[in-house]
């Protein structure tokens, strides 16, 4: 049986010290600076997606809630005077807002077109129409923005279409 070469034995134990990387001042820094930038860029991410998944969902309720009520040919009373009544369509941005909590829709974002006769409008009873929004949203990360382009909006267009019930016109 061979002896083990002691001297050797020890140069190879010292040369493994002094080949151990010492870590440089600052380095447990710089490594947890690149860590909390990937972290906080996930993060930022993940409540985006799910911010734009809550307002596209919000959106698609609002907009199958209105169209329920515009095929019904009913009118909401105005709230700024309650002898009167809106017109249909100020009335169905009304129902649209009102089941939309969270989000601020203008008037420019709707579009109303009557699908029977080929034209804009809410129709008449047992036309066919569309109600659709078409809304910007804005990404609230900023290092998100490049990879969407628009400055970091995207814009959210939700639609319902159905047939006018056969109201009574007046």
């Amino acid at each position: 049986m061979r002896t083990p070469d002691r001297q050797a034995c020890a140069r190879r134990a010292s040369s493994r010290r002094a080949r151990s990387s010492r870590r440089a001042p600052g380095q447990a820094l710089v490594e947890a600076g690149v860590g909390i930038v990937c972290l906080l860029l996930l993060t930022f991410s993940i409540i985006d997606a799910a911010m734009l998944f809550f307002a596209y969902l919000t959106l698609e309720n609002g907009v199958s809630e209105a169209t329920r009520f515009a095929v019904t040919g009913r009118q909401a009373s105005d709230p700024h005077n309650p002898a009167g009544s809106l017109s249909r369509e100020d009335s169905v941005k009304l129902v649209m807002r009102d089941s939309t909590p969270g989000l601020t829709i203008a008037d420019s974002e709707f579009s109303f077109y009557d699908v029977t006769h080929q034209r804009s409008g809410t129709g008449g009873p047992n036309d066919v129409i569309q109600v659709t929004v078409t809304h910007p949203w804005q990404l609230i990360s900023p290092m998100l923005w490049p990879f969407v382009g628009n400055r970091g909006v995207i814009t959210l267009r939700v639609s319902s279409t159905m047939k006018n019930e056969p109201y009574p016109t007046a």
